[in-house]
Parts: C-alpha cells; structure tokens; sequence
C-alpha cells in the first residue's frame, strides 16, 4: 500500500460522508447503491477503508456534523465494516454491516416514496453474501456457522417492511429470492413456504406487477421447491415460465434452469434435443436420453452411477432414478416392434420369457417372478395397457394403443 497521509485519510472520510449524505438528500439512488456495495471491492471503497484505519477519529468527525450526524446510526456501523473487510474479519464485518443495515431499514421505512428501493437490493444482497463468507470463516476456526441463519431473520424483517399497500411492494419478491438462496443454501427449504404464501395469497401483491427479474427468480426456485415435491405437472409449468422469460443472452442462468426443466420433462415423456444438450453443457443428461430412446436399462443405470455426486447434489437424483418405468416400457415396445414385423397376428401377445432374453441381453439378470410384478407396475401405472395370462406366462397386449404415450403428463402414482 502507498504511504497515506493523514490529511489524505481524512479527505476521503469526509469525501464519503459529503456523497453518502448528498446520496440521500438528491434520492440519488445510484451513488447510494454504490456507497453500500461491498462486495463490488471497488477501489474507492477500499481506499476508505485504509483511510479509516490510519484515521482512528471518524466517528468525532460525524457527530461534529448536522450533516454527517443524521446519519450516523447507519454511517458508524458500515465504517467499522469496511475497517474489518478490509482485514478480513468476515465475521467481525458482518455483525457491522447488520447493525448498518438495520438502522438503514428505519431510515427507509420513514421515507415516503420507493425511492431507495434499489439500494435496500444491495443490503439485502450483501448481507447475504458477507453472511456466507463469514460462515466460511467460524467453520474455519471451529466454530459453528449462524450468520446465514441471522441474516434470514433479518430478511424477513425487511420483507415485512415491503409487504404493505404502496410503491415499495414491489420489492418483497427480491427479498422473497435472497430468502430462496438462503434456506437452499442451509437445507432449509420448508421455510420457503411461508413467503411464498404470503407472495401467492396476499391481495396487496399482483405477481405481474413485480420486475421480470424476480419474477423469473421466483419461479426457478419455486420450480425447484415442486421438483422436491415431486409435483412435475406445476414444476414444469413453474420452470418453463422462468426458462421462457429469463434474459436470452444469461446462458449461465438458462442453465441452471435447464437443470432441473429437462428431469421435469423427462418425467412426463418429453425428451430434449442433443444440441440442447451440447449447447449448455448438460451432457450428463446425454446418456439417460439415449436410455430413455433406445429402452436401454443398462445405459440408464451407468449414466445415473457416473453422475450420481452431480445429480445428489442437484436433488434430481430420485427423480431420474424413476425414469427406469419408462425405459422398461420402451424396451418392452421394441420387443412389439420386433414380433410385428415378423408375426403380426401374434404381436399382442409376449411371452415373459422374450422379455428376460431381452434383459440378458443388456446384462440384467431377472427371474420370471420379477419381470412379472414389473410388468404389473406398468400396467397398473398406465404405461402399458393389457393383461397377464399366468398360466402361459404370456403378457396380453390391447390392440389398441397398448403404449400410452405420456403426453406431458406424469407416470400415474
């Protein structure tokens, strides 16, 4: 660091206070997003806070001020946050940063207008992100990490301010999302629920009224929530809004929503294109496409074995590992294919053992008994339309239609 004089130290204290305070009084909403970005490390930003660790008398030079004073709740607490960032004391820096952002949440409950609504984004986004790092740095140091936690009750503190009639509701789905990261991010997700009724039921809120860019947030994480759930008919259409409506040239964030849309699609028989696949790099779903194209079990299973950290981690797991009742359907229609073409008066009827020959063939061994009760699941979920005639081991197949087509609809539970 270049030598810093302490008339250079209180220059750019005073400089900060003057924008900080100017910021404000202009509702120059822009300069104050900036004034409370941390974790943009911008120069200035750091250049304070060296000031203010050669200058150890900033909290006189606010007091001293009518200016600078009014202020002082917020300004104080943020300069003692910028002294800690700047040493790395996460942890020391976060509780800072609260005591700041608490005291700015009174300032903006007092004002009028939405005016500063972009910059309660910033805190709201910032307390988030200074509450992971410094959980990274108590579970570094042995110490049980809370701060994620604390700054959710902060958030609902701050959505509580937005959830009332006038121009600052807008900003309760912003807050809803940082809410999102944080319960995905602690495995907390039940609590989701609670904002999202409050989101979806409340009548002071019109969803069409939030930004697109929350919209589009709120349905990716919402989307996730039915996935879990298993509910594939809302978390496809849930997905689909935030895939059809999210920002064309975000490639990262069309990714991540592909992550989950395409297991959702799947479940409900529509499979992607390979280029889709290619384009956002997704070719751990390659294979299991293939599987579900070809019938082929063997394929699904060793592309769910090589993936399977990827998919855990994701919460599709269990999802794709369902798929194998529509890659049995399909190996079970090829067979029909095969019967067709070489006796078409004895298609509709397949024998068990046929279907064990089939699975020997992929390197599955299966008794009669299990390819039996296998066959009875596809029947009784509607995948394969028929009946058994156990005493000639023989699957009966409909004539009409006897592989439903699934039609964007999930396997029947």
């Amino acid at each position: 660091m270049a030598f810093l004089s302490m008339g250079e130290a209180h220059r750019r204290i005073t400089d900060y206070l003057g924008r900080f305070s100017d910021a404000v009084s202009s509702q120059d909403v822009a300069s104050l997003e900036h004034l409370l970005s941390l974790s943009s490390n911008s120069p200035s930003l750091l250049s304070l806070a060296d000031a203010l660790n050669l200058f150890q008398d900033a909290n006189r030079l606010i007091k001293q001020s009518d200016k600078y004073s009014q202020f002082a709740e917020i300004v104080v607490p943020l300069f003692r946050c910028l002294q800690n960032y700047k040493l790395n004391n996460l942890v020391d820096a976060y509780h800072a940063y609260e005591k700041a952002a608490n005291a700015f949440i009174q300032e903006f409950r007092n004002w009028d207008s939405a005016w500063a609504l972009e910059a309660l984004y910033v805190i709201a986004y910032e307390i988030r992100v200074l509450a992971e790092r410094a959980d990274r740095e108590l579970s570094a140091n042995g110490k049980s990490p809370e701060k994620l936690k604390a700054a959710g009750s902060f958030l609902m503190k701050v959505f509580g301010v937005l959830a009332g009639k006038g121009p600052k509701r807008v900003g309760a789905l912003y807050v809803t999302c940082q809410l999102f990261k944080i319960y995905f991010k602690l495995g907390t997700v039940h609590l989701c629920r609670s904002v999202i009724r409050s989101i979806e039921t409340a009548r002071i809120f019109d969803f069409e009224e939030f930004p697109q860019r929350d919209k589009v947030t709120y349905m990716y994480y919402t989307g996730r929530l039915e996935v879990y759930n298993e509910n594939f008919t809302a978390a496809d259409q849930k997905l689909s809004y935030a895939l059809a409506h999210c920002n064309p040239r975000s490639e990262s964030n069309i990714r991540m929503i592909l992550k989950y849309l395409i297991p959702v699609k799947l479940s409900i028989g529509i499979l992607p294109n390979d280029w889709l696949l290619e384009k956002y790099n997704l070719v751990e779903y390659r294979n299991i496409v293939q599987a579900l194209r070809r019938g082929d079990l063997r394929l699904l299973r060793s592309a769910l074995e090589e993936h399977e950290d990827r998919f855990l981690r994701s919460g599709v797991y269990l999802v794709l590992e369902k798929l194998e009742l529509q890659v049995y359907q399909r190996l079970l229609k090829k067979i029909y294919i095969i019967q067709k073409q070489k006796d078409p008066s004895k298609a509709h009827q397949m024998k068990l053992e046929v279907i064990i020959k089939a699975l020997k063939w992929l390197e599955i061994d299966m008794d009669l008994d299990e390819v039996e009760c296998i066959v009875a699941i596809l029947i009784h979920k509607n995948l394969v339309k028929g009946y058994f005639a156990h005493k000639s081991k023989v699957v009966v197949l409909s004539k009409q239609d006897p592989f439903p087509k699934l039609n964007g609809k999930p396997v029947n539970a």
